[in-house]
């Protein structure tokens, strides 16, 4: 026994002492990092390294590890391998290519990490020389373009999307990116095209074609011509614009779908049960901890289709059959169920039509409603950086539509109406409204729900001015379209007056804080003018006459926060101090809401005197208002219904150039090597051992 364990111990001992025998792909590698061409001793050594199999970790760590000079030294086997895997790309052999395609994936990646301004070389010089690179890029990109449009292996044509977001996020800044400028001059934006509008390639390739695409416009977008934006604003293909709307929709509707999962969990969950016994005292903060990874690379993809294409303005009202939901299309659109495997989340790879509709009874459903369950979602809390830039992009998104004369014709169009359940903040003072009782409305009606929204619940230290600001020009740009085109909007407008004075009562009891940080004149100034607003063009676009008058009564019931308003304007437009011309543009815009109150607050008073009574009705009120408008005598203010149009480039750009960063560090982390797996392509081409 004692024989069979010292035999065993020397066996052991034996056997550690062994190297690990490394792979043969691995042996081939390492030729490839001397300064020796691997091919004078093997003839057929590039021909037999397309047959191994690739070790991407491998391959990217050796790349990794050699410092720059090193790198250099064995700079012509770099060229020589990226060559060789764009030659392979042409093969008939389906191996040699899925081969080819990863190895181009880790050489990019890995000679990208050595690309820092001390190593002093160029990226481009040592990937495939100065004096190839114009001719191996464009046989790369052909290559590329040739495989994505083929009716060949879905596999390949994930593959080569992976490749090209890879080449397109090695750099955190995409706009340095120096090799994107020969994906600049050899466009696949046809191909990309073509995969959005065949449904089969939409299922399988959709999302990562989408990001792809929202990346490319945004190379160096302000500084030359991009070809892939001057392309975007013209495209008019139908089924190629429908195929971007559906799988732009299915990432938001599938973000709506993760949140609503944990939001019930959450709900049946311990804590609910705690919440419930001590009181509802924790609920607003308990509810900050449900959170489900925002999607900013989808949401900046359309963004460049809504502010880049007129014609993509049409897909926000196309209803989306393959979500499960009834509807009239125009044109028969493709089933397309499955979500691919994203370089960003949705978590499941599989969404199933059924689980698509938040919203059993919602009998229609189309992008811009997905769009706004979305926004009222990443809306909620604007502490997470993430969020906060998800909502400053949705609201600038809103902003867009808000401006477009065709998208304003769908929102406000009587025979389009729909039944949006947006998400609402829980809040203390205020119960769980009911799905059930909501109505169905023009959707411009959920778009001011979630202006609304947002203006009642941020009003915090943590102040979002920017966001704020945002809100209230998208409501003006919204009741500028309804007075100019004498739309009578049926609408609760009591609840967005009733904000905005909550949101002026909030910035004069927080004026000090606020003004160490904020110009809050400017908000004040753009809130009184919405009122100047009502007050002047109302008659044309508020639903009924009574509606006018509930405007008044709202303006004379909370007079105080308007006299105070004015008195605190009054106080800073007369001190000379940098508040004083802003104050005073306040105090100006105040003159017809203080003539309304300086006339009708006597009139109440006689009333009361006259008729004995210590406090009147609503009604009663109503009709003192009534029947004194006569001697009611207003200044015309001019401007009220201008404004100035959205400019991404001379306002928008700084936001943007951060915006992009984030995604291609996302994009570029989720392009982990299991997204580049080689078993499910081997099962595909069993045929070939």
């Amino acid at each position: 026994m004692a024989q069979t364990e010292k035999k065993g111990g020397l066996l052991r001992k034996s056997s550690a002492s062994k190297k690990p025998l490394k792979e043969k792909v691995v042996l081939m590698y390492d030729e490839i990092f001397t300064t020796e061409d691997p091919s004078k001793c093997n003839p057929r050594f590039w021909e037999e390294l397309f047959l191994m199999k690739v070790n991407l970790e491998y391959l990217e760590g050796k790349l990794e590890a050699l410092d720059g000079e090193e790198l250099m030294k064995i700079k012509d086997n770099i060229n020589c391998l990226f060559q060789h895997c764009i030659q392979a790309l042409g093969e008939e052999h389906p191996i040699r290519v899925v081969n080819a395609l990863q190895t181009l994936c880790a050489l990019i990646r890995g000679v990208h990490q050595k690309n820092k301004s001390t190593s002093g070389f160029d990226i481009i010089n040592m990937l495939v020389g100065f004096d190839k690179a114009e001719l191996c890029m464009k046989n790369l990109m052909e290559s590329l373009d040739s495989l994505l449009c083929a009716e060949g292996s879905e596999s390949l044509k994930s593959l080569c999307l992976k490749l090209l977001l890879c080449l397109v996020t090695v750099t955190d800044n995409i706009s340095q990116n120096t090799i994107l400028e020969y994906v600049m001059i050899n466009s696949i934006f046809e191909a990309i095209l073509q995969i959005l509008s065949s449904p089969l390639s939409r299922r399988e390739h959709g999302y990562d074609a989408v990001v792809l695409l929202a990346l490319l416009v945004n190379y160096r977008k302000y500084e030359s011509v991009n070809p892939y934006i001057v392309k975007l604003s013209i495209v008019d293909d139908e089924a190629t614009l429908n195929g971007m709307g559906l799988v732009i929709a299915q990432a938001l509707s599938e973000y709506n779908r993760q949140y609503k999962d944990k939001e019930e969990e959450h709900q049946s969950g311990f804590f609910s049960a705690l919440t419930n016994m001590v009181g509802s005292m924790f609920i607003a903060d308990a509810d900050e901890k449900i959170s489900v990874q925002t999607n900013e690379a989808i949401l900046l993809a359309l963004y460049e289709a809504v502010h880049l294409n007129r014609n993509f303005i049409t897909v926000l009202a196309q209803s989306h059959p393959e979500m499960g939901l009834m509807t009239t299309p125009t044109s028969p659109i493709p089933t397309t169920p499955v979500t691919p495997l994203g370089t960003t989340p949705p978590s499941s790879d599989v969404i199933s039509s059924a689980e698509l509709p938040l919203d059993a009874d919602v009998q229609t459903s189309n992008l811009l409603i997905t769009f706004l369950k979305y926004s009222s979602i990443v809306m909620q809390d604007t502490k997470d950086e993430h969020r906060l830039h998800s909502g400053k992009l949705c609201l600038i998104i809103l902003t867009c539509i808000a401006e477009d004369q065709y998208a304003n014709a769908f929102l406000h169009d009587d025979n389009m109406n729909f039944r949006v359940n947006l998400h609402r903040m829980p809040m203390r003072h205020r119960k769980k409204a009911a799905d059930k009782n909501l109505p169905c409305r023009p959707l411009v009606c959920a778009v001011l729900d979630l202006m609304v929204e947002f203006i009642v619940t941020h009003m915090m230290k943590e102040f979002p001015m920017d966001l704020y600001v945002r809100c209230i020009q998208i409501v003006h740009k919204l009741l500028c379209y309804q007075k100019k085109c004498r739309v009578r909007l049926h609408y609760t407008w009591r609840e967005l007056w009733s904000a905005l004075i909550n949101l002026l009562k909030f910035l004069m009891s927080n004026e000090t804080v606020l003004l160490a940080k904020h110009n809050i004149f400017t908000l004040a100034l753009m809130v009184v003018n919405l009122f100047n607003m009502f007050i002047t063009y109302g008659d044309t676009f508020l639903p009924t006459p009574s509606s006018y008058d509930e405007l008044y009564y709202e303006i004379i019931r909370m007079h105080q926060n308007f006299d105070n308003l004015y008195s605190m304007v009054l106080r800073l437009s007369t001190n000379a101090g940098q508040w004083k011309e802003p104050a005073s543009k306040v105090t100006h815009a105040l003159v017809n809401i203080r003539a309304i109150i300086n006339h009708f607050n006597p009139k109440i008073e006689s009333y009361a005197a006259v008729n004995h009574i210590s406090q009147l009705s609503e009604d009663q009120v109503l009709e003192v208002v009534r029947s004194n408008y006569d001697t009611l005598t207003l200044k015309l203010q001019d401007g009220l219904d201008q404004y100035e149009r959205y400019s991404e480039q001379h306002k928008e750009a700084a936001f943007f150039k951060e915006l992009v960063r984030s995604i291609s560090i996302n994009v570029r982390k989720n392009l982990a090597f299991n997204t580049l797996s080689q078993e499910l392509l081997l099962k595909e081409f069993s045929t070939i051992s």
